[in-house]
Order: structure tokens, then C-alpha cells, then sequence
């Protein structure tokens, strides 16, 4: 999971995903894209990798990337999993202060 945040943190790395999932590009396709070395679009494809979101694929002088859609919906999967508990607590903190104002007298109803 700490590897999924990371990759997803940095707005480049959601770019190349995003470009990625259209089809595979070649690393040298990717870099043309962005003002940074050719190894500073290999380190962000690297940590892409790693977090399991994207494979990449030698082919002759070439690696291509691609997006691992299976990978992406399970990181899909996590977040929302992320956003149900988080609204859960957030529901149950409004329940609780909702209680707390009628309790005071505060309540005409």
C-alpha cells in the first residue's frame, strides 16, 4: 500500500499512467513528454513498477511500458475500501455530536 501512495503521489507518475493505459509507449515516448532527463522518466516508470502499476516489456532496443489494469482496479479497490471507512468514521463522529446537541437542552424539538 505504501508503494501504491507513493507512485500515485506525484503528478507526473499519475501522467504516465494515464498515458499508459491508452497503450503501451516506449520509455523514450515518455520522456519526449516531460522537461527531465531521459533517467528521470526511467526513475518514475521504476517507481511505477515497483508499486506494480505499470509492467514494462523489453522489445529490441526498446521497453515498452504498459499499465497493469488488473493492478489498477485493485488500487482502485483499496482507495474506495480507504474512502468507505473514513466516511464511516465520519458518520458516526456526526451521529455522536448530534446526540451531544440534543442532550444539552439546546434541543426544542
Amino acid at each position: 500500500m505504501d508503494r501504491l501512495f507513493h507512485a500515485l503521489a506525484d503528478a507526473t507518475r499519475r501522467d504516465m499512467l494515464r498515458r499508459c493505459v491508452r497503450g503501451e509507449l516506449s520509455v523514450s515516448r515518455l520522456a519526449a513528454a516531460y522537461p527531465m532527463s531521459f533517467a528521470a522518466v526511467q526513475k518514475h516508470v521504476t517507481v511505477l513498477e515497483r508499486a506494480g502499476l505499470v509492467t514494462k516489456e523489453r522489445r529490441g532496443r526498446e521497453q515498452l511500458v504498459r499499465t497493469d489494469r488488473d493492478a489498477v482496479a485493485r488500487a482502485r479497490q483499496a482507495l474506495d475500501a480507504l474512502e468507505s471507512a473514513w466516511r464511516a468514521r465520519v458518520d458516526r463522529m456526526t451521529g455522536l455530536l448530534s446526540e451531544e446537541g440534543g442532550e444539552d437542552g439546546s434541543d426544542t424539538g
